[in-house]
Order: structure tokens, then sequence, then C-alpha cells
């Protein structure tokens, strides 16, 4: 048995045979030509039937996995226009008098290279891009056309890397699962086989071989792990995963696709919590309506010192691409209390539950709160993007941030940075002072999100942290359930919808109180999207 480590890109287990696809290389050979105005008309013609095909691929992407992965494909119809890289081609011809195939491969290495030695690796993915390209325009120029993989039975595809055209276009009834040599978690392909749900392992390296194409293997995408000629140890153990893996599935199966609407025909919207990027491919996987809440400052957790604009700009593209359109509300930073950052040198303080945290760092730190607005404004360009402020009790603070804000769109603005204009605004309904003025609050924003759990701890007076107080700790309290009864009533007589995402939203015995009382939207853990869906759909 040969293991082989890689890293993770969507979970699951698949097992089978591998097929080692190696793309046909094309020699490109250099020669030289007279006529350089009919070879750049030759280059021309060939990126044109590119950028058709690309728009064929585009809609064939649209039905199978959304707008925001079909864009993909825009993406490189809009690089195929790029004035450096057609320049680049078109100099080559003129000045060396080269035929288009070679000028096109040479410009294709040169570019690729450059992106790879940056440092940033989402920069380093867009290598990828650009050798897709031209690898597209050169088949023309061969007249050579679209390369497509087909497929005879299912199997673990292998390759040294995968371009999104290539995964597109494969019969997914026929993908057990992707291994890669290359790649990263950033990558189109790696986002599309996410999308596509598919198990799949990347970067495994050179330890990955064409002497492995026939042989019988498991790949098991949760671990980053690869099996390949399993002994029968692993091999009971890995069908037993996958056994566990399909019965869970197929218990909750049934309610994917279906809607969230109670017996007498009340629709709600669940989405999901999720702490980092990962977790987009559970949301995914659960069928969540969306994401409820993304808690941004794994970003900052994660950290050795404060994340850049880029790096933060990456995070959350990603997830609103990864989303496919679908509802992405990012929480802005929420450090303090419980949640500690060394590199902001927070004070000691006796109360921290009381003291200095989440937006009240970002309206006295407004450099650190800026970079993740302008980060969140650009990115939400990519999809469907809302932006939610936590631990809110005044209308003054929401009218500052509203402030800043503007000040973040004028510097974009200024830059000739791109950004999306408007974007959806709604608070944290925490505290009790938040939930008493909430008809005020709800003319300021568009939507809130109640957080139970630091609303039953503010409201009881009990510290969520200390478990020698559980037995006080009750999210069921009448006091409780008034406050968010009342925040409802206020946000919806303002026209504004509320959602709850703390733990009271997956709590099943709470759910048809939470549906009486006028709750818009759930936003719970991903594995607890379809057992809540099912639990509305029984409700009267």
């Amino acid at each position: 048995m040969i293991t082989l480590n890689g890293k993770s890109v969507y979970g699951g287990i698949a097992i089978g045979k591998i097929l080692f696809y190696k793309k046909k290389g094309k020699s490109v050979k250099r020669r030289h030509i007279e006529n350089a105005e009919a070879e750049k008309k030759r280059f021309q013609s060939a990126r044109t039937d590119a950028k058709e095909e690309l728009k064929q691929l585009y809609i064939r992407a649209l039905e199978d996995m959304g707008e925001a992965n079909a864009m993909i494909f825009e993406t490189h119809e809009i690089m195929l226009d790029d004035m450096d890289y057609i320049e680049s081609v078109e100099n080559m011809i003129e000045t060396q008098k080269i035929n288009a195939e070679y000028a096109v491969a040479s410009t294709s290495d040169n570019f690729a290279k450059m992106f790879e030695a940056m440092d940033d690796p989402y920069m380093q993915g867009r290598a990828a891009d650009v050798r897709d390209i031209s690898e597209r325009v050169i088949n023309h120029l061969c007249g050579a056309g679209e390369h497509r993989l087909k497929l005879s039975e299912p199997v673990i595809i292998a390759a040294e890397d995968l371009t999104p055209s290539e995964t597109v276009q494969l019969d997914k009834d026929k993908v057990l699962g992707f291994i890669t040599m290359l790649g990263s978690s950033t990558s189109h392909t790696a986002i599309l086989a996410r999308t596509m749900n598919i198990p799949a392992v990347i970067g495994v390296g050179e330890g990955l071989s064409e002497k492995y194409d026939g042989r019988y293997a498991v790949a098991d995408g949760t671990a980053g792990v690869i099996y390949i000629d399993p002994d029968e140890k692993t091999m009971a153990s890995m069908q037993k995963k996958r056994s566990e893996e399909i019965q869970e599935r197929q218990l909750l199966e049934e309610f994917k696709g279906k809607e969230n609407v109670t017996r007498t025909g009340k629709k709600i919207n669940i989405f999901a919590n999720i702490g980092n990027i990962s977790d987009v491919g559970l949301a995914v996987k659960n069928d969540a309506g969306g994401i409820g809440l993304f808690r941004s400052e794994f970003l900052y957790l994660e950290n050795d010192t404060y994340p850049t604009e880029e790096q933060q700009f990456r995070a959350y593209r990603q997830v609103a691409e990864n989303m496919a359109g679908k509802k992405v509300i990012i929480r802005t930073l929420d450090i303090g209390a419980d949640k500690k950052i060394g590199y902001f040198n927070l004070a000691k303080e006796e109360n921290p539950a009381l003291g200095y945290r989440a937006i009240r760092i970002c309206l006295t730190r407004p450099e650190i709160f800026k970079t993740q607005l302008r980060a969140l404004y650009r990115a939400a360009l990519f999809g469907n993007i809302s932006i939610m402020f936590p631990m809110i009790t005044s209308v003054w603070e929401v009218r500052q941030i509203k402030k800043i804000i503007e000040e973040v769109k004028t510097d974009l603005k200024q830059q000739g940075i791109p950004f999306k204009e408007v974007v959806e605004l709604g608070i944290m309904i925490e505290t009790p002072a938040a939930a008493i003025i909430s008809r005020e609050l709800a003319k300021e924003v568009d939507f809130f999100s109640i957080g139970t759990n630091d609303l039953t701890q503010y409201t009881l007076a009990v510290d969520r942290q200390n478990t020698a107080l559980d037995a006080f700790y009750d999210p069921h309290h009448p006091a409780l359930l008034e406050l968010i009864r009342m925040t409802a009533e206020n946000a919806h007589a303002q026209g504004k919808w509320v959602g709850i995402c703390g733990e009271l939203g997956a709590d099943m015995e709470m759910t048809e109180t939470l549906l009486d009382m006028g709750i818009d939207e759930l936003s719970v853990s991903p594995a607890m999207i379809l057992p809540l869906r099912k639990k509305v759909r029984e409700c009267e």
C-alpha cells in the first residue's frame, strides 16, 4: 500500500480506479514567417474563436454551478482582451518574425512565471489561468479546437493539475474524486470541486505519477490522504467511513432542494453559521440557503499581525464566489471578551464581557475598521455579500459606522478601485439596550440578526463562560423571549427582516415559538440545516 498526503479541498471518500489525465501536449515549434500582419490576423482569429468557446463554457457552467462559478469563464474571456497579453504576442510576431503559436506559448510562459513568482497565493493561482487561455488559443491556431476528456466508467481523476474548463466539461456522474499534484485551495478548480460536491485532494506533489494509472485507490477528501492499492484493513476502514457518510446523507437527502415552509405555508430562510473559509463546503453540502454568519475574526485569530486588505479581500471574495449568488452575511471584527489577540495589545479588564470589544474596538481604531470595510466592499462585486456589525447598543454607533463607510467609498473612488456601491447593512441584537430601542435602530439598517448567546448573558446577568452558572443560564427565559418578540415586531414595523444566529436558532424545542414570533431567518451550524428544515416542515 502506498500513502500520499495532500490538502483537502472537499470532504468525502472516493474509492475506485485512478485515471491519470495527461494533457496532449502540443509541440509548438518556432517557425520564421515573412508576413507578420497575416500572422497577427491568424492570432486575432484564434483569439476570437477562443472567446466564443468560453461563452459556451459559461452557459454550461451557469446551468451546472451557478453564476458566481460560471464567472470563471467570463474572467478568462477578459484575460484574452488584456492589452499587455495581446501586445506581447503581437510584438513577438512583429519583431522576431515568428509564428503565432510560438508567440502565444512564449507569452504564456512569461506571464505564468511572473504570477508564480509573486508572494500572494491568489495571484500564484492565476498562472494556471494564463496557461489555460493560451492553450485554448494555440488549439485554434493548430485547428484542434476544444479537447474533452471522455470517461467510459466511474474513476478517480488524477492529474498534474486541472484547468477550470477541463473540470467543468467532465461527466460528473463518472467522476468519483479529484487528486492533483499541484493546485491551491484558492484555485478555480478547487472552488469548482467544492461546488460540484466531489471529494478532492490537491497539492500531492511529485509522489503522484502516471505509473498509478489504472491502479485501485482510496481518496479521503476529508483527511487529505490517498491510499494506492490499499490493504484489507485500510479498505475496510474506508468503506465503513464511506458507508456511514452515505447513510447519514441519505437520511436527510430527501429534504435537499425542498422549501423551508411550514404545513400552513409560512416560509423561513435557513442559513449556515461558519467560522472560516473551509466551512463553506459544509454549508454547500448541507444545502444552506446562504451564510447567515461568517465570523471574520478567524482572519485575525489565525494571523501573527493585522491581516492586510488583500488577504481579507481574497477570503471574502472566495466565500462569495463559492456560495454562487446566495446571501453571505459577513460579521465585522468581533474580538475582546473571550477572544483575545496578542498583537491588538488590549489592556486587561476586570469585566471584559462588558468592556472593550467588537464594534467598540472598530470605532476607536478606525484604521483597522477601514481596512476591513474596503475589503468587504471590493469583495461584494463577486457575490451577494451583506455586512453585519456586532455589539451595537445605540443609534449613534450605527450613524458613526455609516459615516466611516462613506469615507471608505470616497477613498476607493479616488483611487479608481472597483467596489459595490450599495451593500445591505445589518446589526447584531445582542444587548437588552439594542432590543429595547430596536424600532429606532431599524430605521438605520436593512436587517437585524439576534445573537441569542450574548443576549441571554446580558439579559440574565449570567456569564455564559462560567460553567458554575449553567443552572442559571436559561435560553428559554420569558424575559429573553419577550426581547426577541419585541425586536421582531419593531423590525417588521419598519419593513426590515430579522433573523437569529445564536444557538437558540437550532433549538428544536423553540422552532415553532420563533416562527410564531415572526422570525424570518434561522442561521445554524451546517450540520443542523437539514434537521431544522425537517422540523420547520413539520410545524403547524
